[in-house]
């Protein structure tokens, strides 16, 4: 006796555990009986908030759906423009659920399936408004009419998925690498010619203003040397008059000045040799006279 009465409480407890379940903040549940999602009275299907709850019990099954906002950051796709040139678009959207059973029986209440879905949506909506622009309106300033209108098409073809999209947005636009490459290259020859025209042009610059100067310093040399021969000239002229007037005042005094400058430069090193005759007149001033 005691011990089906042990087995009645286990039986009972169990039969309590399967009769509850809990739906934690940010998420709802849907419940399944007998593989058919509830229902109320109007045909919905019954989506239990946070908080604890009742089922049958052994024949119902509890589906808990993330309730928050989330994030579909996928991998860049490859857009073609209306000039038929190929972009590399990285976007996001901001997306959440919406109804909960239209989710559970189209995206099977799979987050990833959803998202693929979900993602397919978007990139038509992206290719069809990429198509329809060319590479300068898109980066120019039409970038946020373009998310806009992708929005509008996510949205409206997310609905099918029980999904609500809330946010399209385009993080970063790039040109495949074979087409930035030879854009570069091309980019670098532009510059690269550039620079030699601007540095022939600057050597060329150079060239001119080296002779103007080269010029300049010639003719300034010219008019130095013309100058310091005319100074020069007009010196020796002076001396030779100052001489001349020295020599008429006093024959015999400017004469032995002249000869002691002669004996000054003359002997100056000790190694000079001269062999003159000892009657020469470079000796009349050095030899001694009789007094009268």
């Amino acid at each position: 006796m005691r011990n089906f009465g042990f087995v009645f409480l286990i039986l009972l407890a169990l039969l309590g555990f399967s009769s509850v379940f809990v739906v934690t903040e940010g998420q709802r549940a849907i419940v399944l009986l007998f593989s058919k999602v509830q229902k109320d009275s109007a045909d919905n299907a019954v989506v239990y908030e946070p908080g604890l709850h009742l089922k049958v019990p052994f024949f119902s099954q509890v589906r808990h759906l993330d309730a928050r906002i989330q994030t579909l950051d996928g991998a860049p796709d490859r857009f073609v423009t209306s000039e038929k040139k190929d972009l590399i678009v990285d976007s996001y959207v901001k997306w959440r659920v919406s109804d909960f059973s239209n989710f559970y029986l189209r995206a099977r209440g799979d987050k990833q399936y959803a998202e693929t879905l979900l993602k397919q949506k978007v990139n038509n909506g992206l290719r069809t408004n990429f198509g329809s622009r060319t590479i300068k309106e898109i980066v120019s300033g039409e970038r946020s009419e373009l998310m806009a209108e992708a929005l509008v098409q996510a949205s409206d073809s997310a609905q099918e998925l029980g999904i609500e999209v809330l946010d399209v947005r385009v993080k970063q636009i790039n040109l495949p690498n074979e087409v930035s490459n030879s854009i570069f290259q091309r980019m670098r020859a532009e510059r690269t010619a550039v620079a030699k025209e601007h540095r022939s042009e600057g050597q060329e610059k150079a060239e001119t203003i080296r002779a103007e100067v080269d010029r300049r310093v010639t003719v300034m040399l010219a008019d130095a040397e013309r100058n310091a021969r005319t100074v020069r000239g007009e010196g020796d002229a002076e001396a030779a008059n100052i001489y001349a007037l020295a020599y008429n005042k006093d024959p015999e005094f400017f004469g032995f000045i002249r000869s002691l400058e002669a004996y000054k430069k003359t002997f100056t090193s000790k190694s000079d040799v001269m062999v003159l005759s000892p009657d020469s007149e470079f000796f009349d001033y050095m030899k001694q006279k009789d007094s009268k």
